[in-house]
């Protein structure tokens, strides 16, 4: 089975070509260090616009199959930063400690990380976490949470990550 994750970049700029994303390729150089599987990755860069984040992260979700998605972007607090309410509208459920997690890691390193809005969520089997989309918060935002990731996907009906070093998971969590 490929293992398909998703990135989703939402950036007004980056989607009209006036900008080079960097948010984007900080996730997938993350996910290379850290994951040992292989992974087929899904990128999409779309703008501030509701409408396109939805339909991109149901994409993700519902028709890719997407185990793990990642979005890059819109989770502050200016008026068209709505990464995370739109992540909230097509989520099964929200999982508010990992937004909890990446603000305290965050907090750590700059005043304004109280600011962001951070989400994560399942739709089905997929989990969905809103990540910044500046590059060296986005490793320290995923430096905080990612210990979960696995155990969560495999919760959710997902498939087996392998991390390096390897992900915490119960004593009695199956082996492969």
């Amino acid at each position: 089975m490929t293992l398909s994750i998703g990135i989703l970049v939402v950036s007004d700029r980056a989607a009209a070509g006036e900008y080079t994303d960097r948010g984007g390729p900080a996730v997938h150089a993350w996910l290379d260090r850290r994951l040992t599987v292989s992974f087929d990755e899904v990128l999409t860069i779309v703008p501030d616009e509701a409408d396109a984040i939805e339909a991109s992260l149901r994409t993700m979700c519902d028709t890719l199959k997407c185990a793990l998605v990642l979005t890059t972007g819109g989770t502050g607090p200016a008026a068209r930063d709505i990464t995370p309410d739109v992540t909230e509208r097509v989520c099964d459920r929200m999982l508010p400690g990992f937004g909890e997690a990446m603000r305290l890691a965050s907090l750590k390193v700059v005043p304004t990380a109280i600011l962001s809005r951070q989400e994560a969520g399942h739709r089905g089997s997929t989990l969905i976490i809103n990540l910044p989309g500046h590059p060296a918060a986005v490793a320290d935002c995923l430096d905080a949470v990612f210990d979960a990731v696995p155990w969560c996907l495999e919760l959710l009906g997902g498939p087996r990550l392998e991390t390096d070093p390897p992900a915490w998971r119960p004593k009695h969590a199956p082996r492969e």
